[in-house]
């Protein structure tokens, strides 16, 4: 799944080859992507880009200040791009395509979305905030209010375990499956400690970690075109989607919990001392 620093590097691309465009022509290959009808898509034709912009993992592209193309890639999208934008006509249901943009200058892109779980979501809206995702996201870990203290305020009196309180958007925007397995690594903490448990030094080593993670994370990302931004994501992993692999700070075993739709990796000597977290959603440490 794209997250926050992906997303960023998306953005930035987009904002450098798509900003000044005019959109010619939207083509929705997938209905039930579309979320909004008003405005229509075709609302687009003949707009010029004007702005690209991130609101946790939302991709806004603005059309002025009253009309917005906003995705969510969700699990298994992607945002392929083309110099040169294919003509063939896009069967609705019959292929990945969700929806292609073309611009003024023969390029383009695609929104496709791989596998039979459909997620991708397209909106036209007037306003992003119109976008209900949007508006409920909590707010962007690296902007510059986001300090120590906001993040504390954030923790206390929630009995959460840390691993679900990082990836849940209406508490902090942007942080998913995998970068919260690497913040917690780096933080050297179990993915189920309690968040309103934790006390000042933990909270420290754990901003500090994520701080440090996602910041070098987008800076990876930063001026790679989409094509090249998810092999640069996995060979930024320490633990994530490691499992089997020898820990990079101590040797150990990286391993796994498995749920229905997703799985979690760790390494029990940075962040369990040592113990096995049972292969289940509720499990406790095991003995």
């Amino acid at each position: 799944m794209p997250e926050m620093p992906e997303v960023q590097g998306l953005v930035d691309f987009l904002g450098e080859r798509a900003v000044g465009h005019e959109i010619t022509r939207t083509s929705v290959g997938e209905i039930a992507a579309l979320k909004t009808y008003d405005p229509p898509n075709t609302a687009l034709h003949g707009a010029t880009i004007t702005a690209a912009s991130r609101h946790g993992k939302f991709i806004v592209l603005s059309c002025g200040d009253e009309l917005h193309l906003v995705f969510h890639l969700a699990k298994a999208g992607w945002l392929r791009w083309y110099e040169l934008l294919p003509t063939t006509l896009i069967k609705p249901g019959k292929s990945p395509i969700a929806l292609r943009v073309a611009l003024d200058d023969d390029g383009g892109f695609d929104l496709t979305e791989a596998g039979t779980k459909k997620s991708l979501a397209v909106y036209v809206v007037r306003d992003p905030q119109d976008v209900p995702g949007i508006a409920r996201l909590g707010p962007e870990p690296l902007s510059a209010d986001f300090t120590r203290d906001v993040f504390a305020g954030l923790l206390e009196g929630r009995r959460m375990q840390i691993k679900g309180l990082l990836r849940d958007q209406s508490v902090i925007a942007g942080i998913g499956n995998a970068y919260s397995d690497e913040i917690l690594h780096a933080a050297k903490m179990s993915p189920y400690a309690i968040s309103g448990k934790l006390d000042d030094a933990d909270i420290d080593r754990l901003f500090d970690a994520m701080q440090t993670t996602l910041r070098d994370a987008v800076a990876a990302a930063s001026g790679k075109p989409p094509a090249d931004l998810k092999d640069t994501k996995r060979s930024g992993f320490r633990v994530h989607a490691r499992r089997g692999e020898a820990c990079p700070v101590c040797g150990d075993t990286v391993r796994s919990v498995f749920f229905a739709d997703r799985s979690l990796e760790y390494c029990p000597t940075c962040q369990t001392d040592g113990k096995i977290l049972a292969d289940r959603r509720l499990s406790r440490l095991l003995k």
